[in-house]
């Protein structure tokens, strides 16, 4: 099922699948009604719990950084604040400046109900379902400003796109065989599979919920592949203007124009 979060005509907000709407909670008790949804602008499809994130968890990606492959998952948060909705703008900082924005596609995991010290055998039961997400990156904070943490690089406004929509669980059994890209304005920028993780999805929560409770709507950023914009040689960075997409086999494609704060 594809979930989508949108805001009505009323300006209320909703859930809906194949335009009909969701009645209940689509962390609990939920069912797709006979009535249509008054779609006027689709949303980011989850207000998020948390943003956990994981850094270098694909080998092509490390390799381009000239990165060691990490003996555990690396992880980092980004502020929820940092969501945006599909369609609306990434905005690149002016007041506290940066001039490295750079794009990052990423599969995002939604976890449905708590999920505390789960096995990787079981984790996936925990999972509600998948979107598309881009970790939109400050290099120049990231690098040099971020005292060492890359939080301040990863959560100004508008750099957590989320969408379009929610797909559960069951329609994608094996969430690491997925075909990954990012394209600005029209021309691909990165392209991989799902499969050149260095830690799977299953693995992910494994760790994440050790000794951690994982409330439902935690949003779990898997990584990125290669071709990020900080890799090229001289280095690409959004520029206002630009128009960028994330396409995820199975879930569809999230597309943000980039302007100037």
């Amino acid at each position: 099922m594809k979930i989508i979060r949108y805001l009505d005509s009323q300006g209320q907000t909703g859930f809906a699948a194949d335009n009909r709407k969701i009645s209940g909670d689509i962390f609990g008790a939920f069912s797709v009604t006979n009535e249509p949804a008054d779609i006027h602008k689709i949303l980011a499809p989850v207000v998020p719990a948390a943003l956990m994130c994981i850094g270098l968890n694909y080998r092509q990606h490390a390799a381009e950084t000239n990165a060691k492959i990490p003996e555990f998952p690396v992880l980092f948060f980004k502020a929820v604040t940092a969501v945006q909705n599909p369609g609306d703008p990434i905005r690149i900082p002016t007041h506290l400046r940066s001039t490295e924005v750079d794009h990052e596609c990423e599969l995002a995991v939604v976890i449905g109900k708590p999920c505390r010290n789960v096995s990787r055998r079981n984790a996936l039961d925990y999972v509600l379902g998948y979107t598309c997400a881009n970790d939109v990156s400050a290099r120049d904070w990231q690098k040099k400003w971020g005292g060492g943490q890359w939080c301040r690089a990863k959560s100004f406004d508008t750099f957590a796109p989320l969408g379009p929509c929610l797909v559960t669980r069951d329609e994608i059994p094996d969430s690491n065989t997925l075909t990954i890209r990012t394209l600005v304005n029209g021309e691909v920028r990165q392209s991989s599979n799902t499969g050149d993780m260095i830690f799977d999805v299953p693995t992910l929560i494994e760790f994440l919920s050790g000794s951690t409770t994982l409330l439902p709507g935690t949003v779990i950023l898997t990584g990125t592949p290669s071709g990020v914009g900080m890799a090229k040689n001289p280095p690409v960075w959004l520029q206002p203007g630009d128009s960028v997409t994330v396409e995820i086999e199975k879930i569809g494609a999230l597309t943000n124009p980039v302007e100037r704060e």
